[in-house]
């Protein structure tokens, strides 16, 4: 069976080529927001406070997923592109089963001790309950809400990424679905909306189960060889995005303290909307960046510099383009996205948009630090690629909540994001220079100049 990640690219086969898992990604962060509409509508805005009280935990199990399949896939894909096609066979299997068992380990951990972290997040007594239905589904379903994040970046690698798209925006449909049934109709609440989004997890999880499980695709499960190495350099080359997935629990916890001091439970609705909208814009950055990086692994393994030039150079025309594009966009239709969480009438609403208006500037730039951070990832450097996502989800983020809203109040908070990717963007630059000739993708050197 043919690989796909040996085609050589141009501008038209890139975007056709990761246009699934942009969609892929899109569908996935889909189920989060349709689940806050829903219960902002129907549940009432406390619920959605509760909702983002405890999503530093899920996020937490999200990055054990991402760690493990970002991680993972370079080191997969460069096998592949190496022409050692049972080692990468071995060290996807010998991946799953870590990402599954670590993730397991966490959510147990974290049923034992769930009254405990609810608090410790910041729940106040009328938010509990709420919190506590949400998450505890979400900690049962963590095997499936790992595995299906897991298979999603291994189906690009292996070669299928229409499969990936078609199985999670089958997922993302069935989510709405079982979300007005549980919430509307069962009047379930924050409990059903987890169900919803867990039991529609469940799908693309089985579509990869079974995909994998055939020994006549290019990539499939295989008895492992357990090297804790690899598990090792794994966790190590995909570092950044856990230090996102934490630095974003540590960061959502510091915004809902900001806003309940500025603004009470409102804020911290507030907040959670445009955190839900930043959630989805972000996931078109990450599925492009976990579309294209698999190539890059591929021919960095292979030695192929022609096509490493063209994956950066056309990634960069892209992000660019989609960046003006989300930028405008958001902020044109932003009374309509706000409205459908909140009624226009209410004090929630004006709070966002005021917000909104300040946070959507770190649009511009975000997308170029999200696909730096992962294409370093893909070139197996992890230290760099952990440096940018720290620097910009954490330090930078935590600089500025304590800094910016001591001079210009809660607009201070607003600004904290684009304050820290702006910066972040300027680093990002510095690395890319530094390292374009070790990893092939400058311009080529002449014996006069640098072309």
């Amino acid at each position: 069976m043919s690989n796909s990640l040996e085609n050589k690219i141009n501008l038209t086969s890139l975007i056709k080529y990761t246009f699934p898992t942009v969609i892929m990604m899109v569908f996935f962060s889909l189920s989060t927001i349709i689940d806050g509409i829903f219960v902002s509508r129907y549940v009432g805005s406390n619920a959605l406070s509760a909702t983002n009280i405890v999503y530093p935990v899920i996020n937490i199990l999200i990055g054990i997923s991402i760690v493990f399949a970002t991680g993972g896939n370079a080191i997969v894909a460069k096998y592949m592109g190496e022409g050692k096609n049972q080692e990468a066979k071995e060290t996807f299997t010998l991946i799953t089963l870590s990402a599954l068992a670590v993730g397991l380990i966490v959510a147990l951990l974290s049923i034992l001790f769930i009254k405990n972290i609810i608090y410790g997040l910041g729940s106040t007594d009328s938010l509990y309950k709420n919190s506590f239905d949400y998450l505890i589904v979400f900690l049962i379903f963590a095997p499936v809400m790992i595995a299906k994040l897991f298979f999603d970046y291994f189906l690009v690698t292996a070669g299928v990424p229409k499969l990936g798209m078609i199985s999670s925006v089958s997922g993302g449909i069935l989510n709405i679905i079982l979300d007005y049934v549980l919430i509307v109709v069962f009047k379930m609440g924050a409990l059903g909306a987890a169900l919803a989004t867990c039991i529609s997890y469940a799908l693309p999880a089985m579509v990869g189960v079974i995909y994998f499980s055939k020994k006549s695709n290019n990539l499939c499960f295989a008895k492992p060889k357990f090297k804790m190495k690899l598990v090792l350099d794994s966790c190590m080359n995909g570092s950044s995005e856990m230090v996102t997935q934490m630095s974003g629990a540590v960061t959502t916890f510091l915004y809902n303290i900001a806003m309940l001091r500025f603004l009470g439970e409102d804020g911290v609705a507030s907040i959670t909307i445009i955190l839900y909208v930043q959630f989805l814009l972000n996931s078109a950055y990450i599925g492009f960046t976990s579309g294209v990086s698999p190539r890059i692994s591929y021919n960095y393994g292979s030695k192929d510099k022609e096509q490493i030039r063209k994956l950066i150079k056309y990634s960069f025309i892209i992000i660019s383009l989609f960046a003006i594009f989300i930028f405008i966009s958001s902020r044109y239709f932003s009374d309509i996205i706000i409205s459908m969480f909140s009624s226009k009438e209410t004090d929630l609403y004006n709070i966002t948009l005021n917000g909104f208006m300040i946070f959507s500037f770190n649009f511009l730039v975000v997308g170029m630090n999200i696909f730096v951070s992962g294409m370093f990832t893909a070139f197996s450097n992890g230290k760099i690629s952990a440096t940018i996502s720290i620097l910009r989800t954490f330090i930078l983020f935590t600089l500025g909540i304590i800094i910016l809203p001591q001079f210009l109040g809660v607009n201070g908070v607003w600004l904290v994001v684009p304050f820290s990717e702006f910066i972040t963007l300027i680093v990002s630059l510095i690395f890319i220079n530094k390292y374009k000739h070790i990893y092939m993708y400058g311009k080529k050197r002449t014996n006069l100049h640098l072309a």
